[in-house]
């Protein structure tokens, strides 16, 4: 096999690796505010909303640092152990505490930054130019895969259940706690790119490949010495007029993350109107928002690189996807769905409360997600390719701690208050995008013109 076939295949085994830790953790994210409010357990005082803006606050602090992580563990190891801390919150849920939930909420926050981070820094690694784009897609389809097959597990095993029971619930977190750990061990599959396709790559490290500048000086520095400078890098990138520009378009993809991931399935399964199965909806629901991220990953991750119009369609469109979600949602689905007990709401909305429309709505937030997010993996990994580490990190920072501000907020808000903030950010995400595309595009044509010359 030669290089380009085995950095291609570092981007699949890197992509099936999230599939099946994510099948487990977006599926424990979705299911989680409705499990936690049918515990039998009455000295349990959790909210699965708090937790998860623990677990997305953490991230985004833990941002800064992981940078420094991966340098000293390497990329490999960095997503391995990172990987056990999901397969541990997961766990948790099999005879779940409060202290022991919310401890497991901190420290997963922490391993999905030195994740992440790393997953970047495979991806750059193994990628031009010129496939920067089609890795992105292949990575983003196979980790969607995971709302699919979660979700549908979820349907078929509580179909017709009105309330999850504790050997519902300990069956389904020991299957996913199983299923995490199969991601975690598939890392080890994944090889440094030969020779050929990273020329510069001339320490034993994955991320010494990413900086001619560092690697000269690589072998001379110490262990903390390079952690300082790979936190050093991620603050002064934080600062890039490139990385302030997409922030807010990486802030959007972080607050509507937490309205599918966690807020849209309660609200699916609070509706009474939706007939006595609807907790076993929050399942296809999911399943709908894996088939949309699916079909947008597999095709907007690809456009970039046969179209002559860039990114900035590709995130135009995930932009009108988005909106029209956004509109049915708040015809179809009552305000005050987020914050109803378990017993759910006889509320309506606006129209005559309809399963179809919500499913679609659930299809429209996976693909408008995956637009989104394909093309801001492709700018970051092209406009920062010699430090994509430190990039993928200010990302994740930023991202995060907008989902840990939206997570937090679900808890109050009613849901077209939420609907509204997601309307506003999403169209000056979209804007700040298309400025950092032009510039990307600017820059790329000067490059050509300088080589040319």
């Amino acid at each position: 096999m030669g290089p380009e076939g085995k950095r291609l295949l570092n981007i699949v085994i890197l992509g099936f690796g999230f599939m099946f830790m994510f099948t487990a953790f977006q599926t424990c994210g979705n299911i989680e505010q409705t499990v936690i409010k049918s515990f039998n357990n009455t000295d349990f005082h959790g909210s699965g909303y708090t937790s998860m803006a623990i677990i997305y606050g953490v991230f985004s602090a833990s941002n800064l640092i992981a940078p420094s992580v991966v340098t000293v563990v390497g990329p490999q190891l960095s997503m391995f152990f990172s990987g056990l801390l999901y397969s541990g919150y997961i766990a948790m849920f099999i005879y779940p505490y409060t202290w022991s939930f919310y401890t497991a909420s901190v420290l997963v926050g922490i391993g999905a930054a030195v994740l992440w981070t790393a997953q970047g820094n495979v991806l750059a690694i193994n990628s031009t130019d010129d496939t920067i784009g089609r890795n992105s897609g292949i990575f983003w389809a196979l980790l969607q895969f995971s709302l699919f097959f979660g979700n549908l597990y979820i349907y078929c095993a509580w179909h017709g259940h009105d309330h999850i029971t504790d050997k519902d619930r300990q069956t389904v977190f020991i299957s996913l706690t199983v299923i995490s750990l199969v991601g975690c061990f598939l890392f080890f599959l994944i090889r440094k790119p030969g020779p050929e396709a990273a020329p510069e790559d001339v320490t034993e490290s994955l991320l010494q490949a990413e900086s001619t500048e560092s690697t000269a000086s690589s072998s001379h520095q110490s262990i903390g010495s390079q952690a300082l400078d790979a936190f050093v890098k991620a603050c002064k990138m934080f600062v890039t007029e490139e990385m302030l520009l997409l922030s807010f378009c990486i802030g959007y993809t972080g607050l509507e993350l937490t309205f599918y991931s966690g807020v849209y399935g309660t609200c699916i399964g609070a509706m009474t109107s939706f007939g006595h199965d609807a907790k076993s909806l929050i399942g296809i629901s999911g399943i709908c928002i894996g088939v949309g991220e699916i079909l947008g990953g597999g095709v907007f991750g690809m456009m970039n690189k046969c179209s002559r119009f860039g990114r900035n369609p590709v995130v135009l469109l995930g932009l009108v996807t988005h909106y029209i979600a956004f509109y049915l949602i708040f015809l179809n689905i009552s305000s005050d769905a987020p914050l109803a007990p378990e017993e759910g709401t006889d509320l309506q909305a606006y129209i005559t409360p309809s399963v179809g429309v919500a499913l679609l709505c659930s299809f429209l937030l996976g693909l408008g997600d995956s637009c989104f997010n394909t093309q801001l993996l492709s700018i970051i990994g092209y406009t920062f390719r010699d430090n994509s580490a430190p990039a993928f990190a200010v990302f994740k920072f930023i991202q995060s701690i907008m989902a840990a501000l939206a997570f937090f907020y679900s808890n109050y808000l009613l849901l077209h208050w939420q609907l509204l903030i997601l309307v506003v950010f999403g169209f000056l995400g979209t804007i700040t995008f298309f400025l950092a595309e032009w510039r990307a595009e600017s820059r790329r044509r000067e490059t050509d013109y300088d080589s040319i010359g």
